[in-house]
């Protein structure tokens, strides 16, 4: 910015003239934003058409007869319309479709990466495999289940860590993306070997921090202890009772399945699985996750997981296996997220569900695909925020 300095001998104003002249250009300036940026008018938000389409999953409804303001979810929609990528935005009140709208390319059936919301299926998964008997307690230890390394392990502390930790981000590997060597690792892709050569970053249990290669360790514990392939045993005992059929799942170097990310889902699929979690493990009457994991996977463990900024209502961040929890004005919720912005939203308090799919930006990561992240975050915080109390 240019330093002006100005030597003219011109009279200055009088305190009060100059006071009155600024008061004057303080109200226009204040009408002008009110006009400009003050948000959509009455108007405006009375043309946003967000009613759900009949004959779907589910039984559709209305805000009002959920007993939810009908102008605060047309302002979400107006404020979605206005978002660079986002796809699907579904909101679900007391078991019922009360809005949905599809952007850009979007439709109920468009499948896209899901990137770390696979983490919160993973999670299930593990749960899934306590059930059936694969896995007996989750303090087994992880290197249990990769035997052909204990006599590579250097590091005592890794002979330690157990599901439970891992489960809550606890184990004490880093988070990738904090240096450029992991970033590197993580965009090149893992091994099963990672497990020996990846070091730690703290003492398993003592913090938490977010790890990319802590869940796909898990997912490849899954499939070892079931002695399946992780799709596989996803297909049979969560997919298909929700009928669901993931388009693309990506596996590692060694053929295991990422149980981390990139599964290629659509919103209606990201739905039903929320909706799981909202009926206690149960889908069309089938108890499909055990209760007791649902419950158990929803509170809060590891706090203050991540340390970025995302915005004035994504607080007081928390994790629970492989579930988020953020607080947003004076509702808490849970979260599943992934890259992109990527969500399923579930605010227990208000028995509502949301949903969020967009680009995923595959491998697209900075300050302008952060930026976009950000925005679609903050629109479903903000949203959250706007909510009274019940």
């Amino acid at each position: 910015m240019a330093v002006m300095n100005d030597t003219s001998t011109k009279a200055l104003p009088r305190p009060s003239l100059l006071f009155s002249s600024v008061l004057l250009i303080l109200s226009i300036l204040s009408a002008s934003t009110l006009v400009g940026c003050g948000g959509p008018s009455p108007e405006e938000l009375a043309a946003v058409d967000y009613t759900p389409a009949p004959g779907g999953d589910w039984p559709v409804s209305t805000p009002e007869e959920q007993g939810l303001n009908p102008e605060l979810v047309a302002k979400l929609y107006y404020d979605a319309a206005q978002l660079e990528t986002i796809y699907s935005l579904l909101v679900f009140k007391n078991g019922y479709l009360v809005a949905e709208d599809y952007f850009h390319i979007g439709s109920p059936d468009l499948q896209v990466n899901i990137h770390s919301v696979t983490k919160s299926i993973n999670s299930a998964l593990v749960g899934i495999a306590l059930e059936q008997g694969c896995l007996t307690s989750l303090d087994q230890k992880m290197m249990e289940f990769f035997p052909e390394f204990t006599d590579r392990i250097s590091d005592p502390r890794k002979k330690q860590i157990t599901i439970r930790q891992m489960l809550q981000m606890r184990a004490g590997y880093p988070w990738e993306e904090a240096t450029a060597e992991g970033t590197d690792l993580l965009f090149s892709g893992f091994h099963t070997s990672n497990v020996v050569d990846v070091p730690l970053a703290y003492d398993p249990g003592s913090g938490s921090a977010y790890s990319n290669l802590t869940a796909h360790l898990l997912g490849i514990i899954v499939a070892r202890a079931c002695d399946t392939d992780l799709k596989s045993f996803a297909q049979e005992h969560l997919f298909n009772p929700l009928g669901i059929e993931p388009a693309f799942w990506q596996v590692d170097w060694d053929g295991n399945y990422l149980g981390f990310s990139d599964i290629h889902l659509s919103s209606t699929d990201l739905a039903k699985f929320g909706l799981l979690y909202m009926n206690d493990g149960q889908y069309n009457g089938i108890q499909v996750v055990p209760a007791q994991w649902v419950h158990d996977s929803l509170q809060i463990y590891s706090k203050e997981t991540w340390t970025v900024r995302v915005g004035r209502n994504w607080g007081d961040n928390g994790y629970g296996y492989q579930w988020w929890s953020i607080k947003a004005g004076d509702h808490r919720y849970n979260l599943a997220w992934g890259h992109g912005g990527q969500q399923i939203v579930l605010l227990d308090d208000l028995d509502m569900m949301i949903v969020f799919l967009g680009d995923p930006l595959h491998l697209q990561h900075g300050d302008g695909p952060w930026r976009i992240e950000r925005a679609n975050l903050n629109l479903v915080a903000d949203f959250i925020a706007s909510l009274p109390s019940e």
